[in-house]
């Protein structure tokens, strides 16, 4: 199911936004931040600019920010080369497999995790989560944004995410914040924010050791 889409109102400065509401979240492609501490991420001043969302009621998002001691550079290669992703980009517990992986604005990505306990539960299969879509705009250096969906046919778990991680110089190194919006009803927020510290720690440890 696909679903509807709806004009968004302008974002305003300063603007609150809870972490699960009814409102209209819109895929932000521009963000920008400064004296951040780590963990810690204001709402964005878009200057009133507003754009098209397509996500549901009841849907929530999820905002990261993790300092990585590497060049903004270093950290984008490791976004879109498919064997660092498949590395950093999996919580403890699980295994990653890239079936399709084109970092290119247009290309396709599809990718599984499986739980490596019998115990997890998965939203494609029994043990795997698979999800699929593509990169909608990159920024060398500096952005990446990509719209996926699970493999499902589980109504809670449907929906179309985007995943916007965006990169900016800090002390030395990169300050990566990573906003997934559209995060269905079905998903745990606390459990999708706990995954992206995970994911992104690995990414740090990954880039740092070069």
């Amino acid at each position: 199911m696909m679903p509807a889409h709806h004009p968004c109102g302008p974002i305003m400065p300063h603007q609150t936004r809870s972490r699960s509401s009814a409102r209209c979240r819109c895929p932000v492609e521009t963000l920008f931040f400064d004296h951040l501490t780590e963990g810690q991420v204001p709402c964005s001043d878009l200057g009133g600019m507003s754009s098209p969302c397509s996500y549901r009621s009841g849907m929530s998002s999820t905002r990261i920010l993790r300092r990585v001691n590497a060049p903004r550079a270093s950290v984008y290669r490791a976004l879109l080369d498919a064997r660092a992703v498949a590395a950093w980009r999996v919580p403890p517990g699980m295994s990653s497999h890239v079936h399709v992986f084109e970092p290119r604005e247009g290309g396709s990505i599809r990718i599984s995790l499986t739980y490596d306990a019998p115990a997890g539960t998965g939203k494609t299969t029994a043990h795997t989560d698979t999800y699929h879509g593509h990169f909608v705009k990159l920024v060398p250096d500096e952005q990446v944004v990509e719209v996926v969906e699970f493999e499902t046919t589980d109504p809670a778990l449907s929906g179309v995410m985007t995943i916007t991680i965006s990169l900016s110089d800090a002390g030395g190194g990169t300050d990566v914040l990573a906003v997934h919006d559209g995060v269905p009803s079905g998903v745990s927020p606390a459990d999708n924010e706990s995954g992206w510290r995970l994911s992104l720690a690995r990414l740090a440890a990954l880039v740092e050791a070069g």
